[in-house]
């Protein structure tokens, strides 16, 4: 099992830009076989800091991921926009709805 999140802080003015983006990928993501849980959210204090909370089912189901269309059209469209690239940060599940936990 993969847990990750990513944060994309976008430049001012792109919002609708990463949105529309971010509904391919959400859209196509969500309909994967390896794919538990796609969910974007944005920073209450900032409204074009994202964060992106991903599950897949493994490091294979990610490596999948990253090679659909839609994968492949949002990063096209928001590589322009964003402000210092995408930052990630991995976990291990210990209480996670829906998922068995590997450690505690």
């Amino acid at each position: 099992m993969l847990i990750q999140l990513v944060n994309i802080k976008v430049q001012p003015g792109t919002r609708e830009t990463f949105l529309e983006a971010f509904k391919i990928n959400c859209d196509g993501t969500r309909e994967e076989p390896g794919n538990l849980r796609f969910d974007l959210l944005h920073d209450p204090e900032d409204e074009n800091n994202f964060f992106v909370y991903e599950i897949f089912q493994s490091d294979d189901a990610l490596e999948d991921h990253r090679k659909t269309a839609h994968y492949q059209k949002c990063v096209s469209m928001i590589d322009p926009i964003t402000i210092g690239g995408r930052s990630k940060t991995y976990f291990e599940p210990v209480l996670v709805q829906g998922v068995a936990a590997t450690s505690a």
